[in-house]
């Protein structure tokens, strides 16, 4: 019995879906990990809601995340945080309502974690970007 191409494969697909991911279940939880984080980014994250959540032990959590992604879920819920934070200073949003509005709860924080990651504070991101409009 000659078994057709499209089954050779389908099957050789399948192999190698296995290979890279091979628990279907992880991969699941890892991207309704990341959907949870770029839904509630301006709300109080942390590794326990998220676990909560998701159903899932925080520890095991955070390496599968840590694994798929290449960072942990607090690293990407910052760079989340601060990606969000420059689309509202570029529409003029003031740096304090900006803060509040990406789920920081010190503007003192914000300001130094926006610096540290962008290389400007807000207030100098926000006049160089309505400056090139």
């Amino acid at each position: 019995m000659v078994e057709s191409k499209e089954s050779y494969f389908e099957k050789e697909v399948e192999k190698i879906r296995n290979l890279i991911y091979s628990n279907q279940v992880q991969l699941d939880t890892i991207i309704a990990t990341r959907r949870y984080i770029n839904e509630h980014y301006d709300t109080d994250l942390n590794l326990e809601v998220l676990s909560r959540e998701l159903l899932v032990s925080k520890y095991h959590l955070l390496r599968l995340f840590k694994r798929y992604y290449g960072q942990t879920p607090q690293q990407y819920l910052s760079q989340r945080r601060i990606e969000k934070a420059k689309e509202h200073l570029r529409a003029g949003m003031s740096v304090t309502e900006v803060c509040f509005a990406v789920g920081f709860k010190s503007l003192g924080s914000f300001s130094s974690l926006f610096k540290r990651k962008t290389g400007a504070s807000p207030v100098e991101y926000q006049k160089r970007a309505i400056s090139e409009k």
